[in-house]
């Protein structure tokens, strides 16, 4: 496989989980193409117009041809400068890697990640939640993030995987759709009645498994496992936490437990105050799943795939 085609593959496997569904998905790109064709001079020539067939401004490739064949990738969920690195000196020891591949986005798609977070309000959305009130709710919060991730030295990666000639892309969106959709669908089948149920099904799953090995399980951040579940929301896609104040609307929406990859005290905080169970599922083995869904279908292009910085390389496919 080509890079481009890879990249695509991405993209589209990410359309297909969406939250927001292909309408949603289509409405999104015709307005990034309604803002391109509104611009002028400068403001024109410098719009990233991958926005224009890619719904996720946090998926891109970063350095390399895009018609570079692709035999070998190598994947983790941090790939930074000390990763890079390490690429290339496997490559110097002879081990065959074409195409490395980051989870969590670097350069230009980790100085837009904001944008991808308009797609939280669509699944509140899906829970009652009116989508003018979840519009403004993450409206702001995107504003936040924006500013902190402004000062942030962005390109540092991008240019070591420049300097050593190392092909270099991200997934970060459409990974996070990937287990989003998985989870939905393992729990809608599963049907959890007890908080502690929902544990129990996650530890089946291998990587949270792995996770548990190390130390590092599943757990109930708010609520007890003996209380009865609810409704569910895997809440784990949407570029990061999303405010404080979209947990009130849930909670009357009737959510009774948010799994999660991770939560932050102040949004905890909220949940015990709203009586919303909180399961953390656990960041890196919950992009573990995205990410090797995602391989899998590299691999069933004849793509060898393999994992490090993180990923615990997982296939999926029957043997």
């Amino acid at each position: 496989m080509k890079i481009e085609r890879i990249y695509r593959s991405a993209v589209e496997l990410g359309i297909a989980k969406d939250p927001r569904g292909k309408e949603g998905v289509r409405q999104a790109l015709d307005d990034a193409g309604k803002e391109y064709e509104g611009l002028k001079g400068a403001r024109k020539r410098y719009f990233d117009k991958e926005r224009l067939n890619n719904p996720f401004s946090d998926t891109r490739i970063l350095y390399g041809r895009a018609d570079l064949e692709v035999k070998s990738v190598i994947a983790g969920i941090d790939v930074e400068t000390p990763e890079i690195m390490l690429v290339d000196r496997l490559r110097q020891t002879g081990v065959k890697i074409d195409l490395c591949i980051a989870h969590h986005p670097e350069g230009r798609a980790l100085a837009a990640l904001a944008d991808v977070m308009s797609l939280q309000a669509d699944m509140w959305a899906g829970f009652g939640v009116p989508i003018n009130i979840g519009d403004a709710l993450i409206e702001d919060r995107m504003a936040e993030i924006r500013r902190a991730f402004l000062p942030q030295n962005h390109e540092r990666p991008v240019q070591a995987a420049e300097l050593l000639d190392v092909p270099l892309m991200c997934v970060h969106t459409p990974a996070d759709n990937l287990v989003t959709d998985h989870l939905n669908r393992l729990l809608k089948r599963k049907k959890p009645r007890l908080v502690g149920d929902i544990i129990d099904i996650l530890l089946e799953e291998p990587e949270y498994g792995k996770s548990a090995e190390r130390g590092v399980s599943p757990s109930v951040l708010v609520g007890d496992e003996k209380k009865r579940a609810g409704e569910l929301f895997v809440d784990m896609t949407g570029g990061t936490e999303g405010p404080v104040p979209a947990l009130e609307k849930l909670a009357q929406a009737g959510v009774g437990t948010i799994i999660t990859m991770h939560m932050a005290d102040k949004l905890r905080t909220e949940a015990e105050k709203q009586h919303i169970n909180v399961v953390a599922a656990g960041h890196i083995p919950s992009d573990n799943i995205g990410l090797n869904l995602f391989l899998d279908q590299l691999e069933k292009q004849g793509v060898k795939t393999r994992g490090f910085s993180g990923l615990q390389r997982v296939s999926r496919l029957k043997k």
